[in-house]
């Protein structure tokens, strides 16, 4: 899963990105207002982490405005702001949760995981299409019970797949999800990826398709 982070003190923002990277978790950092509503219109993320003293413009303002343009995504409000009034102004306008520094990291996840878990978004940590399981904890996959051997990009791609198992994922919402916005990327890396992933399901006799949508992306299913 990707998160986007909106933090313009570099080094709390660079802390929870390795904190978070140490879940399997991985983030792309907005210093400003302007970066993070540009990241959001052209990316994906499970969540946002939105500080609220940003240099150019308060955070609740631009938190209303993403939630007037009808963007759904979770907002964790993390902040130095902690008289109740601030608190009441940030649920209203459009925050999932309300944190304040300074905080502890356990506690951010445990926030996170929660917000998710209301959403219907990533916390089941045993994925399951056919008889292919993924089990996002140890990063294990296997088929009928026998292990898979696929490489860390491989499991990260193939859990974007099942998480969104019957759907077609887009190719670029998975170069945003596995490698951030603005990474180099080569034409066919994401083509490449899905290629290893089809071949060694196909050698396990695994009861999934995973199929190429011309034009469009990749979809993962059970007969």
């Amino acid at each position: 899963m990707r998160l986007l982070i909106v933090e313009d003190d570099r080094e709390l923002a660079d802390a929870l990105v390795a904190a978070f990277a140490k879940r399997d978790i991985r983030c792309d950092v907005a210093g400003i207002a302007g970066d993070a509503q540009l990241l959001i219109e052209t990316g994906s993320y499970a969540a946002v982490i939105l500080d609220l003293g940003l240099p150019d413009e308060d955070g609740l303002s631009l938190l209303r405005r993403l939630r007037a343009q009808r963007y759904t995504e979770p907002v964790l409000v993390l902040t130095a702001r902690g008289e109740g009034e601030k608190r009441v102004q940030g649920l209203e306008s459009g925050a999932d949760d309300y944190i304040v520094k300074p905080f502890l990291f356990p506690e951010l996840h445990a926030r996170l995981c929660a917000v998710l878990r209301r959403q219907g978004g990533y916390v089941d940590h045993l994925l399951t299409t056919g008889n292919l399981t993924l089990d996002t904890r140890t990063r294990e996959v296997h088929v009928d019970g026998g292990a898979v051997d696929l490489s860390i990009r491989e499991v990260e791609l193939l859990e974007l797949l099942m998480r969104r198992s019957g759907h077609v994922l887009s190719k670029r919402m998975i170069e945003d999800q596995l490698f951030g916005s603005g990474y180099a990327l080569g034409s066919n890396a994401v083509e490449v990826y899905v290629h290893r992933i089809r071949r060694k399901l196909e050698d396990v006799d695994a009861a999934t398709k995973l199929q190429t949508v011309r034009g469009i992306g990749y979809i993962l299913s059970a007969p």
